[in-house]
């Protein structure tokens, strides 16, 4: 197997607060397959989009990245730990649109309001490609047509606001793809889409990923969307990724308690005997980024905990099933492994 585009170990992101340390994210752990697509799954405040912004190097004020590496494939040359990059730095600027890109989820709020698309999208190209005015014009004008963007030529000359919702997010791929990146990440693409728009958008963007080859990093609440567009899924909760395998698996063998009870809620259609069913619901929500939770983050919420066990033991992510890690002490493989990992602390 070859070697993973991006490899995240024990990626910390947090904030000293007047409450206390804000921790979003509190040890990662994650490898993205070169040329494949990767859901990144959980429901509000789990992390997903600190994530996407930590790979990046782009976590908000005042946020840092705290701990854990980010290393990015350089061929021959080895591996670059994003995580030790300068935010600002120069390193970082090259790296960041060329060889990363990011799909925002509301690209209204990516865009500048004062300039035109077109322009943003060419000044990428000058910054990155060193293309005269003339050449990143029309290469911007070429990414527009190739995403789909109706009369792509006048278009380049349209202000964020004169474009509907979904040619604004069609703009958004054709900046974020510009320079052609080895990975992107798409930070819930279609969430203010209507469904008609949202499929065109999936569909594009598996079309280009295919065609160029890219590695897709999926981040949304949705598991129909997970389900018809990635090949591996992890799922996260509180900071953490509680599960992670091919996306057949999970749905077919979901193996954590919290995965169980999110394809549990998913609506399906018909129902048993011809009669309305009530959709099961987690209890509970997603606990603050402040809370330092004893044992599994999970346990308060698990109808399977198991009492001196869950909330005592701090889980460790451990293969249950090959190709299958998960982060639950009900399984033998995580309870060891968590035990060694607290005899060594």
């Amino acid at each position: 197997m070859s070697r993973p585009v991006i490899s995240i170990r024990g990626l910390e992101v947090g904030a000293r607060s007047r409450h206390g340390m804000l921790r979003p994210l509190r040890g990662i752990d994650l490898d993205l397959p070169r040329g494949a697509t990767t859901g990144l799954v959980g429901e509000s405040g789990c992390g997903k989009s600190m994530t996407a912004r930590a790979l990046l190097n782009i976590t908000p004020n005042p946020m840092r990245i705290t701990a854990g590496s980010v290393l990015l494939d350089n061929g021959a040359a080895g591996s670059i730990d994003l995580a030790r990059l300068e935010p600002d730095g120069a390193p970082m600027r090259a790296i960041r649109g060329r060889r990363l890109a990011m799909i925002f989820q509301e690209p209204m709020t990516a865009f500048s309001p004062v300039h035109t698309i077109g322009n943003q999208i060419a000044e990428m190209l000058t910054i990155h490609e060193r293309l005269d005015k003339r050449a990143a014009k029309e290469r911007a004008i070429e990414m527009l047509d190739l995403v789909g963007m109706p009369n792509a030529r006048q278009r380049f000359d349209a202000f964020p606001f004169n474009l509907s919702g979904g040619m604004r997010q069609r703009a958004m791929i054709a900046m974020a793809l510009a320079c052609k990146p080895d990975v992107l990440v798409a930070d819930e693409p279609t969430t203010a889409l209507d469904v008609t728009i949202q499929a065109q958008i999936l569909e594009l963007l598996a079309r280009l990923q295919a065609e160029l080859g890219m590695t897709v990093l999926l981040i949304t609440h949705d598991l129909g969307v997970v389900a018809r567009n990635t090949s591996r899924v992890a799922v996260m909760y509180l900071g953490q990724v509680v599960e992670e395998t091919t996306t057949e698996a999970l749905f077919d063998t979901p193996m954590h308690p919290y995965t169980q009870g999110l394809l549990g809620s998913v609506p399906r259609l018909g129902s048993r005997h011809g009669k309305r069913e009530r959709l099961p619901a987690m209890r509970g929500s997603v606990p603050p980024a402040l809370s330092e939770l004893p044992g599994c983050a999970f346990h308060p919420r698990c109808p399977k905990a198991v009492p001196g066990l869950c909330d005592v033991v701090k889980p460790a992510m451990a293969e249950v099933a090959e190709g299958h890690r998960a982060r639950c002490l009900l399984y033998p493989e995580v309870l060891v492994a968590s035990k060694a990992l607290e005899a060594a602390a």
